[in-house]
């Protein structure tokens, strides 16, 4: 009898001791904010936080606190373009270079792989509304990954015409970006042009962020320059409404042809993430920094209280428009080898299911961070 109490009491106690119970499910996402500086890499990151405060470890993103490697290799070479890099990215599928959401299959400019369904779909099929902002063309390889699929990266005609023709939900909500002249061109070839996609869709395509009225829930802004941070604001702006969520892209290029101008480009979109990250609630929200791949620019010499670009102006006055340019640009604290490279580039993340950035990984898996963040499962799994 005894023996029979002090085993019920024993069992009552375990089933009600914190310390058996279940730990809680960690908090999912609502929000997904993904930003990609083009050919930002680790040395870049690094050498842009030099430039802009003197100092290293400045930069805002360098405080988050969860941080990964990322490997951006296709499927065949060891350097990627942003084609493939950030189409792995949305996919969670490693393809070729020049080649945009389509299996490894696919030929660059000859034939079809299988079109691989992007973060910007499921985002769309489960309901939430979508944002794509860019400094760059709308239609170049990177931003082109988050809606389109093609065999090459070049096809900006057939490219844009698919933001008009999604395969899930009602498509890209917000699209703001460069490459008007570019892409008018190619449309024409097709035998359309802007104001014919907009009457048939009822969509006007802008060709400034200011012509947009704030009452347009969808914009569309083509235009030939753009103020990248208002963009982003203001496509966070018509995006935070949604009641089930949303995803939004932020692309600003960081590429170091121009040491000077493509670090300053990483100095303001660090200012820029600083800003979004005090108008979201990161309990919701998860905030993703990384690159599609790296660039040849190294810091090899310098001292604290002298410029970085030490001998710049000097480099600058050189240069002559349409010039060929030189493959690499030496200055007195850095070198640039004009190309893209292979190593890996950081992934840097906080909110709802950043803990999953962590160690080596391939660039794959930052798809899967996102999309168990919000809880989803990948079609067939």
């Amino acid at each position: 009898m005894l023996k029979g109490l002090l085993a019920a009491a024993s069992l009552s106690l375990a089933i009600g001791s914190p310390a058996l119970a279940q730990p809680a499910p960690p908090p999912k996402a609502k929000n997904v904010i993904l930003f990609l500086a083009d050919a930002g890499g680790v040395s870049s990151v690094s050498a842009a936080s030099l430039l802009g405060y003197g100092e290293p470890l400045k930069l805002r993103v360098q405080h988050w606190p969860n941080l990964g490697l990322s490997d951006t290799t296709p499927v065949d070479q060891f350097v990627s373009d942003s084609a493939n890099g950030m189409s792995a990215i949305m996919t969670g599928v490693k393809t070729r270079n020049g080649v945009i959401s389509q299996s490894p299959a696919a030929v660059r400019g000859k034939t079809d792989g299988e079109p691989t369904k992007t973060l910007l779909e499921y985002a769309e099929e489960h309901g939430l509304r979508t944002g794509v902002v860019t400094s760059q063309p709308i239609t170049d390889a990177t931003p082109a990954a988050t809606y389109a699929h093609s065999n090459d990266r070049g096809k900006w005609g057939e490219i844009f015409q698919q933001a008009f023709a999604p395969r899930y939900g009602d498509g890209v909500d917000v699209l703001f970006g460069t490459g008007r002249a570019k892409i008018g061109q190619q449309l024409a070839t097709a035998g359309t042009g802007f104001d014919q996609i907009a009457k048939a869709h009822d969509r006007p395509v802008y060709a400034r962020l200011e012509d947009a009225p704030p009452a347009n829930a969808r914009p569309v802004v083509v235009a030939d320059q753009i103020d990248t941070r208002a963009a982003t604001l203001r496509a966070l702006d018509v995006l935070k409404g949604s009641p089930k969520g949303y995803l939004l892209v932020v692309e600003w290029d960081a590429h170091t042809d121009d040491p000077r101008e493509g670090l300053q480009h990483i100095v303001d979109f660090d200012k820029l993430i600083a800003e979004v990250e005090t108008r979201v609630d990161l309990k919701d929200t998860l905030l993703v920094f990384t690159a599609d791949h790296s660039f040849g620019l190294q810091v090899d010499g310098g001292r604290r209280g002298e410029p970085l670009l030490e001998g710049y102006e000097a480099w600058k006055a050189t240069q002559t428009p349409g010039a060929k340019e030189e493959d690499v640009i030496r200055l007195k604290n850095v070198m640039v080898n004009r190309s893209h490279t292979g190593e890996e580039v950081a992934a840097l993340a906080v909110g709802p299911g950043s803990e999953r950035v962590r160690g080596y990984f391939p660039n794959t898996h930052l798809f899967d961070v996102m999309m168990d963040a919000w809880g989803w499962k990948k079609d067939g799994k």
